[in-house]
């Protein structure tokens, strides 16, 4: 395992850390919060064109760069720090990677192109009402006719999925949990925007009546997919909370060095500096275990992958939530002001550390897979 990044690797980030200064600055997080859509169709067709950041890597075949999952981790810690505003978690860490794992080759020569090219957003529909990341917790079914498949229940929590072009859901059929495509268009869909802490990521309810779909590879054998398709995003979302933490701590320790309290920098104080100490550490650690997950990844070891993931999801959400506070923090008074941004970190943190489910679901799955 190397444990480096190559020059290669440095370049993506800097290149992505400069587009996203330009783009996704404190102005636009704003404005995309406010907007219902939550969305600029510009900077995305842009990240696709330019940069081909939707397509970094799905393979050449279907239309992509064909890169590894650390370079695809770089972009996501530089969209954590960045807040990066629309669909690009759902449309790459779980609609595509979905679509890359199921056991259906046409719907990935279909699909993928799209995706990738950034003409296609997309997002995978998996949680009820219950918020359960289980099979178990699938009750959304699905029967086939004569006409082909129907979908009948509701998705809720829904990353983007109130303006997804392309909706992977999860349903319960005859033979098991299967995966269906549905289109955004699709008649007997409802889909609701959902008020979010999180107003920087949008979230929706989907409600399907007798709507058509299309099967996706074998049915009742998709779990395995999906499962993998989870421990992905769970580590890909490690890395854009190691990247949101990384910038709150910038921020702090900005303001520790400018702020003047009894004639000195309150960064000067030892209260202050062990704050911004644990503050380190924690980034630090939390970087090494989402970059760990991402290494699983690369070297496509299953047993590793379940095991890195669920330890990089159940530390990161915490470590993120954590130095988010303690900026706010350090900032004193000021920090909790609408003006200031250091709120809009802190709910991405709240958000994030349930978006895949609890931390404690995590350990419970890494306790599982461990044997404990």
């Amino acid at each position: 395992m190397d444990l480096g990044f190559s020059e290669e690797q440095d370049e993506l980030r800097k290149v992505v850390r400069s587009f996203l200064a330009k783009y996704s600055d404190e102005a636009a997080v704003r404005r995309l919060a406010a907007d219902p859509r939550g969305h600029d169709p510009f900077v995305w067709r842009r990240m696709a064109g330019e940069l081909g950041l939707q397509g970094l890597v799905v393979p050449e075949e279907y239309g992509g760069s064909g890169f590894g999952y650390v370079d695809l981790g770089i972009v996501f810690e530089e969209a954590g720090r960045a807040l990066l505003c629309g669909p690009y978690f759902a449309t790459v860490a779980l609609a595509a990677e979905a679509l890359l794992r199921c056991d259906d080759e046409q719907a990935r020569r279909d699909l993928l192109p799209g995706i990738a090219s950034g003409a296609t957003v997309a997002t995978l529909a998996l949680t009820e009402d219950g918020g359960r990341w289980d099979a178990p917790g699938i009750g959304l079914t699905a029967r086939e006719t004569a006409t082909g498949w129907r979908l009948t229940g509701a998705k809720t929590y829904v990353p983007d999925g109130h303006l997804a072009d392309l909706l992977l859901v999860a349903a319960r059929t005859p033979s098991g949990i299967s995966l269906l495509a549905v289109g955004a268009d699709a008649p007997g869909l409802v889909r609701t925007p959902l008020p979010t802490l999180d107003q920087t990521r949008k979230q929706a309810r989907l409600e399907f009546t007798d709507t058509p779909a299309r099967l996706l590879g074998t049915e009742g054998t998709a779990w395995p997919a999906l499962e993998r398709t989870l421990a992905t995003a769970s580590v890909l979302l490690a890395a854009e909370q190691a990247g949101g933490a990384a910038a709150a701590l910038d921020a702090a320790v900005e303001y520790a060095k400018i702020r003047v309290q009894y004639g000195r920098p309150i960064g000067s104080f030892q209260g202050i500096k062990h704050k911004c100490a644990d503050m380190l550490v924690d980034i630090e650690s939390a970087r090494s275990a989402a970059y760990g997950g991402l290494w699983a990844l690369d070297a496509d070891d299953e047993t590793e992958i379940a095991i890195a993931a669920a330890l990089a999801q159940a530390f990161c959400s915490e470590a993120f939530t954590r130095v988010a506070g303690d900026n706010i923090q350090v900032h004193g008074g000021i920090g909790f002001t609408w003006e200031h941004p250091a709120h809009l970190y802190l709910k991405r943190a709240k958000s994030s550390e349930v978006l895949l489910g609890t931390p404690s679901h995590h350990r419970e799955l890494l306790a599982a897979r461990l044997g404990i």
